[in-house]
């Protein structure tokens, strides 16, 4: 758990972004930017909206996640705060969430999550996991009925440093395929966590059963956490290509 002047502080410092003037938005003309990035974009902040108009609510504590999709959530809160005069309280971490808010890499039909892309994956498992609402945003690319359909970089895991060797070799000799050491694009060496710790990615090679899975893999001694999210959350939002926002619950056994 963080220390408690730190949670103070991320809370004013969201306090003071909701209630500052919307920013600008810069769009990159050019070659670089693609249409489809430029629809992923859309999507994003579709499912974004509609998720805070549908679940945010006055006087309420709101877990907000990490990664691109929620900027647009933060925009939209930000939006709300200004023109309804919400009393709304934002923290990373807290005993006590109203509703979290967070992306995702890859959403199977069963509501399963991969998360931790962008290596975030134990601090926003904690934020879900304090909520009394999960609640995921995210663009059609994300949107498979198996997980591994759309999101090829595996199920991230993150590891104390000294027990990736083993970890990994334990991971691939019960459940195949390949658990790779997560390595920095512009350092050197392995990507290193908010936690200290590194991340490996298990690129599995057939659908599993992703509890029993999820609770193995953090049985292994060095294993802080997974990537997997199962049976947390409540509902998704995909912000679709044709501009309208699809919603899945979990299915009903």
């Amino acid at each position: 758990m963080r220390p408690r002047r730190w949670v103070e502080f991320a809370v004013i410092s969201c306090r003071s972004l909701l209630l500052s003037p919307p920013r600008k938005q810069h769009v990159c003309s050019g070659s670089r930017r693609h249409h489809g990035t430029l629809m992923a974009e859309e999507a994003k902040k579709l499912a974004a909206y509609a998720a805070v108009d549908n679940h945010i609510q006055n006087n309420q504590v709101v877990g907000v996640g990490s990664g691109s999709t929620i900027v647009y959530a933060v925009d939209r809160l930000a939006e709300r705060v200004r023109q309804e005069k919400l009393n709304i309280v934002c923290v990373p971490t807290s005993f006590q969430l109203d509703v979290a808010i967070d992306g995702a890499d890859e959403v199977d039909a069963a509501l399963t999550l991969i998360k931790g892309g962008g290596g975030c994956l134990t601090q926003e498992k904690i934020v879900a996991g304090c909520a009394k609402h999960f609640i995921v945003i995210a663009d059609y690319r994300k949107d498979s009925k198996a997980l591994g359909q759309q999101w090829k970089k595996g199920v991230p895991v993150e590891v104390i440093p000294m027990a990736y060797v083993p970890v990994s070799r334990a991971i691939a000799r019960r459940f195949g395929g390949e658990a790779v050491l997560r390595m920095a694009v512009s350092k050197a060496g392995p990507v290193v966590t908010d936690n200290s710790n590194f991340i490996l990615d298990w690129k599995f090679e057939h659908a599993q059963n992703w509890k029993e899975v999820n609770t193995a893999i953090k049985m292994i001694p060095g294993v802080v956490e997974t990537g997997l999210f199962v049976g947390m959350a409540e509902r998704v939002y995909f912000g679709m290509e044709d501009g309208s926002v699809k919603t899945r619950d979990p299915p009903i056994n």
